[in-house]
Formats: structure tokens, sequence, C-alpha cells
């Protein structure tokens, strides 16, 4: 199927599943153990309905949104993502230049296959930084002196990994950074040749904001336990939110007492998250743990949703149950799987094409008008 025949969003993860070996394809596209939460993401938002409405004028629609004092041009942005070079070769400046061209945000990743530094600059003024919190105070310090002279305005604090998620493709594959040429591996770098050749082009993926980290670690697992910390705690929060003079999410609620805390010690938002369903297999979608947490909050602070957007009325679910913007992550980058910069540039048509069909069928000239009436009763 070529990229002007995808019509939606699954269409170019079949595609980009052909392109790219199986253990650089899972490393993006597979969840935590049996995978359910992952599933149940997507699943629950096509449980939910919204009622249309007609015989308005939605002739000129207007799908723009304000965060934080910034106008973007959609209500969503790229979510985070590690290592995703290793899914296609440059990938990660690939989405930030898009979001850019575009006028969304862009949240570069602690784990990025590219430096912060050169992500803020392809970001071009729309980049935030993810920080995973490290169990090494200096390397947590590290990463956010860097962020700060970057001009990174947004810091999002993922709290969601006091333990690495158990990724079952990931132990099949005999996941290691970098990359172990294994038979596996070879056979996947045959069979997959546009993304062999490229990464040849390109160099091998690796997390570049740890680059001395890598010079000692054996395994993936290494890495991770440097980038997570058990011990992360409120107490941790509060001094991260003294030390940050900018705007500071946290990522990774999914309890209403959670994000009242948040607000509390004077975080500026959450983003109510599974992790892409990466973590456990047995939580919440983050579109039901959504509605609690929107009426403990009642607009003390934003609410951002992540996690299983797949589809441009998604996102109008996510604003009817309370959520003032929303990221996605896979969705943008199964685009870049597909087809590279086109790629990319084809799941955003898709998603922006999608979004302003169901604002239209809604009888909604406006996303900042849509609400609860929206909701089928």
């Amino acid at each position: 199927m070529g990229l002007d025949r995808a019509a939606s969003i699954d269409d170019l993860r079949t595609r980009a599943k052909r392109r790219i070996p199986r253990f650089a394809f899972d490393l993006v596209d597979g969840g935590a153990e049996s995978e359910r939460n992952m599933r149940r993401n997507s699943e629950a938002f096509e449980e939910i309905e919204l009622t249309p409405r007609y015989m308005v004028d939605v002739s000129d629609i207007d799908k723009s949104a304000t965060l934080f004092g910034q106008n973007f041009d959609a209500p969503f942005g790229m979510a985070p993502i590690g290592m995703l070079n290793a899914f296609w070769p440059d990938a990660d400046l690939i989405l930030a230049r898009l979001c850019s061209r575009e006028n969304i945000p862009y949240v570069a990743s602690s784990a990025a296959s590219t430096t912060l530094e050169r992500l803020a600059e392809a970001a071009n003024g729309n980049g935030w930084f993810q920080l995973y919190v490290s169990s090494d105070t200096d390397v947590t310090e590290g990463l956010i002196a860097r962020a700060e002279a970057a001009d990174y305005k947004v810091l999002m604090v993922t709290a969601d990994v006091p333990a690495a998620g158990k990724r079952d493709r990931d132990i099949r594959n005999q996941l290691a950074v970098p990359f172990t040429i294994t038979p596996e591996v070879v056979a996947g770098l045959i069979a997959n040749p546009l993304w062999s050749m490229a990464t040849l082009q390109h160099g091998r993926p690796t997390i570049a904001n740890y680059a001395d980290l890598l010079k000692t670690a054996t395994s993936y697992a290494d890495v991770q336990k440097t980038l997570i910390t058990p011990g992360f705690t409120w107490d941790d929060l509060k001094r991260l939110r003294d030390r940050w003079k900018g705007t500071l999410l946290v990522k990774g609620i999914l309890h209403p007492s959670d994000a009242m805390k948040c607000a509390e010690l004077g975080c500026d938002g959450i983003v109510v998250s599974n992790h892409g369903g990466r973590q456990v297999a047995f939580g919440p979608p983050t579109i039901k743990a959504l509605p609690p947490i929107a009426e403990a909050l009642d607009g003390r602070i934003k609410i951002i949703l992540d996690s299983g957007i797949r589809r441009g009325a998604d996102i109008l679910r996510a604003r009817a149950h309370g959520a003032d913007f929303t990221f996605t992550g896979r969705a943008l980058a199964y685009g870049v799987g597909a087809g590279g910069a086109r790629g990319a540039q084809r799941a955003m048509d898709i998603l922006q094409l999608e979004l302003v069909r169901a604002l239209g069928q809604l009888g909604i000239a406006s996303f900042k008008d849509v609400g609860p009436s929206e909701l089928t009763r």
C-alpha cells in the first residue's frame, strides 16, 4: 500500500511493520506483559459515543488551542518516545521539524536517540523536555541544566517508572543498547533493506543524552536502572518544582488524589498517562481514568491526556471528558516508519482531517467549545 492510499493510522502501522525489522518495530509497538493495557487504551476510546448535531454553520472550523500562554494550530502534540531512531533512522528530527511546521508541541525524551540540544533547535520554540528522574542526582541535575541552556520552557517529569516495565517482546528479541548483532538481527536486516541502508547512513541508534553511561552499560536493563529511581517521592517533586522556573508538568497520573497533590505542590499541569501501556498491563485506560481526575481538579491546573489516541475523534472524546490538550506518540511514529518524513506528514494529515470532520459532524466550529454535552447519554 502506497502512502497516498493510507486512510488511517492503522494503515500506516501495517506499512511500517513491513518495512522495519521485528526487533526494532516491537521496541515502539510493544507494551507491558500481556499488553492488555495498551490494547484497552484504544478500545476504550472506541466505546465512547459523541452525538452529532446538524444545521449549524461549520464552514470555518477552528481547531487551534492555547496552552500555557502559547497558541498551537491543533490540540495535540508529539509525546516523548525513547530510542525512536531505532524504529526509523532520524525519526526524532523528522518529527521535531514536523511539529515546528505544524505549530504543535514536540516533547523530547530523555532517552531520545538525538541530543536534547539538537531537538530544541529542530522544534524551533515548540520543544518541551521530558525528564526521567535518575537514581543518580548528578545525572538529573545535568539534564535539567542542559534543558535550561537549550531554552526549553516546559519540563515534563515522568512519575510512572518506579520500576522498569516488563516488555515481553523486548525480552524475546534480546534487546540490548547498543544493538547486539545476533542471527535474528542479521535476518531482520536482510529482510528490510531500506531500514538497513538508512540505519547504515545515519549510524547505529543509541541514547544520545546518556553517552557517558552507555560506555559502561552492558544491557538495556543497565540503562533503565539509571533512567528510573524507585525512591522518587512527593518531596523530590517539590524540590524539582522549586528548581525549575518554567512550566512544570507531571506525566503518569492516573488517580485523582495524585492529581490534587500535584496541584498543591504548584505544578502547572498533569499528563493523564499510562506510558502507552508500556509500564503495566493491569492499569486503567487513560480515557477512563480522566473523568474523576477532571472532576477533582475542577480547573485548578491544566490536564493533558496521552496513550491510545489513534483517531481525530479520540482527541474530541478526551476533550469532552475534561482534557485541555492531548498527545500521541505511536500514531506519528507509525507514519515515520511507513515512509520517513512523507509518512510522518501523512499521519499528521490523517489526524488533522479526521479532527476537522469530527468537529463538523458534531456541529461545533471551534475545538474550544467541545465539552461534556457532546457525550451521548
